[in-house]
């Protein structure tokens, strides 16, 4: 069974109760609840991990090379995780970058990734929907 890489980054582990009223009020087993359901047609399983630090992602990147695609929010990692970019820039399949919140509507530090250059996508600002949306995406356009 195909499987889809679900990976979020630093200090995502604690939605619902980070800010809600700047990233809502799921929390990320209500993601991944949402991702599974939308990919469940395809028989696609969700691979879900979520780290606050760069090397245990960069270290789930290379041990799921054997995955359909990736749905990846970075977190503030997409500022300057350079091994983060460096290990995305090797995984073999199509990936979407999302976040919660609209990151060009927010501080001025947030207005570049270092990631979305090389994602198949990117998401910004519609909440946990845009899991949704991403995992949409793959489904069209990745192979399985």
């Amino acid at each position: 069974m195909d499987e889809l890489l679900l990976m979020n980054g630093p200090n995502l582990g604690i939605l619902g109760r980070r800010e809600p009223q700047l990233y809502g009020t799921d929390t990320l087993a209500d993601i991944e609840n949402t991702v599974s359901e939308e990919v469940s047609d395809r028989e696609w399983k969700v691979r879900s991990f979520q780290h606050d630090g760069e090397g245990e992602l960069v270290r789930m990147i290379q041990d799921s090379y054997d995955t359909v695609g990736a749905i990846i929010n970075p977190g503030a990692l997409m500022i300057a995780g350079w091994s983060l970019r460096d290990a995305l820039a090797n995984y073999p399949r199509p990936w979407i970058e999302v976040h919660l919140s609209n990151v060009w509507a927010r501080e001025r530090f947030r207005h570049e990734s270092v990631l979305a250059p090389l994602a198949s996508g990117v998401i910004v600002g519609l909440g946990s929907l845009g899991y949704r949306l991403a995992a949409r995406a793959l489904l069209a356009i990745a192979d399985g």
